[in-house]
């Protein structure tokens, strides 16, 4: 049969897909018409985020202190929410003093912090909390803050509460809930407890949005540190006993830094244990390895299992449910090994190896076995 095409089929204009086009905000594509080639980038610019205002414009008289420990240079979420907290509860003439143990090159400015004070870096192998004690009280000297934010976990919250006691100010821990004048915990039975806004605040995870609508000054200044004070620490009263190496099955799974976790594509279990001995991971699961038996139940990583916060996640053979995404929702980098490209866990991961699991494990752990055998590098 002879089919002829109408007049007005011949002259409908079809779309070429590869003509330029533009990222929406709600991010489909959007073919533009008319445009020209090299156009593309000109049309994505307009999409780009707006600059953010500063807090306040004014000339501060006022200071909130935020205190925090760096991790390798960097500040986790946990930090940042710290920052935001203190920021939103500042005034138009006070500034937000963020000071970093250890140190950062992060933008803290973007953080909404106005001056950024850079702390040297303590002894990681060794115990010094008055060291800790004596930086953070000439700080407080200098700026003499309405309120101190610190997070409530690990050496934040431990510098926190000796600051409590040594100063003698009021603190509250593990806040979930601010306002101007007030501070709120969950107690047993998911009541609320209420006190006056304490002037030592610790806080508990996403008790305040680090996504702010504005920022800060960003100004990082050198605070001089009195040697004399430094020098007459009172060190006798704290024996540091070195480090003590425990076996990393003794490690929870809610405080490992490193965790090597597997899924259902990862059945090599014995390179699996020798690469995270190797690595000095501690080791997870999803809950089909767990079902079917290679994993005990307190390996189980998800929603119905441990919620992490490890700074480095590695999925070998994890798909990605739904219930095991929240469980890594915290998860600083997420690196998923796994043959199928389109899995859910492929757009939570900061990078993927589209790869098999048992040949990636027995290259990585020759890798990391060469790593060690070698002489230590010393640079010129």
């Amino acid at each position: 049969m002879e089919h002829h095409q109408s007049p007005d089929a011949a002259a409908l204009r079809r779309i070429d897909p590869r003509r330029p086009y533009l990222i929406a905000a709600s991010g489909l594509k959007r073919i533009i018409l008319g445009a020209q080639d090299g156009l593309r980038d000109v049309h994505l610019s307009r999409h780009a985020e707006k600059p953010k205002p500063l807090r306040s414009m004014q000339t501060a008289v006022r200071h909130m202190l935020v205190l925090l420990h760096s991790e390798r240079g960097t500040l986790d979420d946990h930090a940042r929410e710290a920052i935001a907290a203190a920021a939103l509860l500042a005034d138009a003439q006070t500034a937000v003093v963020v000071a970093v143990f250890g140190a950062t090159t992060d933008d803290l400015g973007a953080a909404a912090a106005d001056i950024v004070v850079n702390l040297p870096q303590l002894p990681s192998t060794h115990f010094f909390p008055e060291l800790a004690l004596v930086l953070a009280q000439q700080l407080i000297a200098r700026y003499q803050p309405l309120h101190i934010f610190l997070p409530d976990r690990h050496a934040d919250g431990d510098l926190g509460r000796r600051l409590a006691a040594r100063t003698g100010r009021t603190v509250a821990a593990d806040i979930v809930e601010l306002s101007v004048d007030s501070a709120a915990r969950i107690v047993p039975g998911g009541q609320y407890a209420r006190c006056p806004l304490p002037q030592i605040i610790l806080l508990a995870r996403h008790a305040a949005d680090a996504k702010l609508p504005f920022v800060g000054h960003g100004q990082v200044e050198a605070v001089p540190m009195c040697a004399a004070s430094l020098a007459a620490l009172p060190l006798a009263q704290v024996r540091d006993l070195g480090l003590e190496a425990s076996s990393l099955d003794q490690v929870a799974l809610e405080e490992a830094d490193l965790i090597l976790s597997g899924g259902n594509g990862m059945r090599d279990m014995d390179t699996f244990i020798a690469l995270a001995q190797a690595l000095g991971a501690v080791t997870g699961a999803s809950r089909v390895a767990v079902d079917d038996g290679r994993f005990v139940r307190a390996k189980q990583i998800g929603a119905s299992g441990k919620t992490v916060q490890a700074s480095a996640y590695l999925a070998l053979g994890i798909s990605g449910a739904v219930q095991h995404l929240q469980g890594i929702k915290d998860c600083r980098h997420v690196i998923a090994v796994n043959l199928d490209e389109s899995a859910p866990i492929v757009k939570r991961a900061n990078l993927t190896l589209v790869e098999d699991t048992q040949a990636l494990m027995q290259a990585l752990l020759e890798l990391v076995r060469q790593a060690r055998s070698l002489p230590p590098c010393t640079l010129p």
